[in-house]
């Protein structure tokens, strides 16, 4: 990443598909004659958990694969600009420094004077989130808030929303705000999860991401009317966008649009076993699993306690040699293909419980070789090695850096770079200078880093060695 508009410069270079030169199909080449699409195609987008987002060092993102896609489809290089906010996307387009902007942008008469929408339609209402109780929602009309009491973002659109409605039943909804600085839209749903509020206020799709992780809530209550958003081009270059709207009309791309709302929207985001009860895993046997002897061997080669790397194969997959996740990571440990690629691992052989658990190890080796600068404490090192296991070493750094930033102790996990890692979920943080990776959603890697160690120590204490 170069400055604070993190390029990245992605070499696609293949050739463009026969359906370019299509004219029954509305080709990019035959919407405007006196234009072609260019060998490079600049794209902006922004840090969300939609559009575009890092994990485990890897580019993703539902805008992000959707525009790499287009890209290669007509053979063109993408080049991206992350933006730091949406104004400062619009100008980049204004300017002419790139011609699209992927990201779901309004379609109001404000931005239709800035943009001309065009690509995938986006429509999002704002929602209430609320408890299942016995499998069923209590509430199933905006007039039952009456009496209730519901917690949101101060001064955010919610807050507005929520007081119009209000004024619009006559009062009586108990609203309370909570500080924008400590807390984010994903907290307050978790904290409607566990019992913590009663109700809450969401966008739509940020409620459709969370469902996936909190299975006991609901989110089918509209309490605004539904916005429609798009990408967009500058004005003046309509031939662009309906370059980009005939490709979506294709049946390919359909498919592919609609594997990808899948990917980010409906598969969790962690294996079934990321967020399991570790206490469950029975070791009255005296054993772990069935490769025992493949962690005891990789363990002696490496130096690492085989009960850690064992642990962290029970968290990431149940000892699963097939599960592929959300993402694309494969086997007992999860190894991302490109990771495999990197470490010699054919790809025909990720699955292979020896290989798998092997390249593992050796990854956890070197993640634990870069962090011995920053956390000198080897015990104290391994929970920020499992951190960036499961993130990616890129959002660790992040976080030990706001740590730093903000009176934390950036050697010290607990309640310390956790903390910052949690705040790299909220703009406020993830935009910081010093924060050079953008938006993550820690989380879940908090809830892992936890689940492993405590699975660790389990299994020490039942097997002595």
């Amino acid at each position: 990443m170069t400055s604070r508009l993190h390029i990245f410069a992605v070499a696609l270079s293949l050739m463009a598909t026969a359906v370019a030169g299509c004219a029954s199909n509305h080709s990019a080449d035959s919407a405007d004659a006196d234009h072609t699409l260019p060998d490079t195609l600049r794209v902006a987008t922004l840090y969300s958990p939609t559009s575009y987002f890092l994990y485990r060092d890897q580019e993703m993102g539902y805008d992000y694969s959707l525009v790499s896609q287009w890209a290669e489809d007509m053979g063109m290089t993408l080049e991206l600009t992350v933006a730091p906010s949406m104004p400062r996307m619009l100008e980049l387009l204004d300017s002419g420094l790139v011609d699209v902007a992927a990201y779901e942008i309004p379609v109001t008469a404000e931005y239709r004077r800035q943009v001309i929408p065009c690509g995938p339609e986006y429509i999002t209402t704002q929602v209430l989130v609320q408890p299942l109780k016995q499998g069923k929602a209590e509430i199933t009309d905006e007039t039952q808030l009456v009496g209730k009491d519901v917690y949101v973002e101060k001064d955010s659109k919610y807050d507005f929303r929520l007081n119009n409605l209000n004024d619009e039943l006559g009062g009586g909804i108990k609203i309370h705000t909570v500080s924008r600085d400590t807390l984010i839209t994903e907290d307050l749903i978790s904290m409607v999860s566990d019992g913590t509020i009663p109700l809450t206020v969401v966008d739509s799709d940020i409620a459709r991401i969370n469902r996936k992780y909190y299975r006991d809530i609901d989110a089918t209550v509209a309490l605004s009317f539904p916005q429609k958003a798009s990408w967009g081009v500058a004005p003046g270059n309509q031939w662009l966008a309906d370059s980009i709207n005939a490709w979506f009309e294709q049946e390919n791309p359909r498919k592919r649009q609609a594997e990808l709302l899948k990917r980010y929207f409906e598969l969790g985001k962690t294996g079934d076993f990321a967020s399991a009860d570790v206490h469950r895993l029975d070791l009255s046997s005296g054993s772990v699993s069935p490769y025992d002897s493949i962690f005891r061997s990789v363990g002696a080669d490496t130096g690492f306690d085989w009960r850690l790397l064992a642990a962290i194969g029970f968290v990431e997959s149940g000892f699963n040699n097939h599960l592929v996740s959300w993402a694309g990571a494969r086997g007992i440990m999860q190894i991302m293909p490109r990771s495999a690629t990197a470490y010699g691992l054919e790809l025909s052989r990720i699955e292979e419980p020896r290989a798998n658990i092997a390249t593992a190890a050796r990854i956890v080796a070197d993640l634990d070789r870069s962090l011995s600068r920053k956390v000198p404490d080897p015990a104290e090192r391994i929970k920020f090695v499992l951190a960036a296991y499961n993130a990616g070493i890129a959002h660790i750094y992040d976080a030990i850096a706001l740590a730093q930033k903000h009176g934390k102790d950036p050697t010290r996990w607990d309640a310390n770079v956790e903390q910052a890692l949690l705040w790299k979920a909220n703009p406020d943080f993830y935009t910081d200078p010093v924060c050079k990776y953008g938006y993550f959603g820690g989380r879940h890697t908090v809830a892992y880093v936890h689940n492993v160690t405590t699975l660790t120590s389990r299994i020490r204490n039942r097997i002595k060695q």
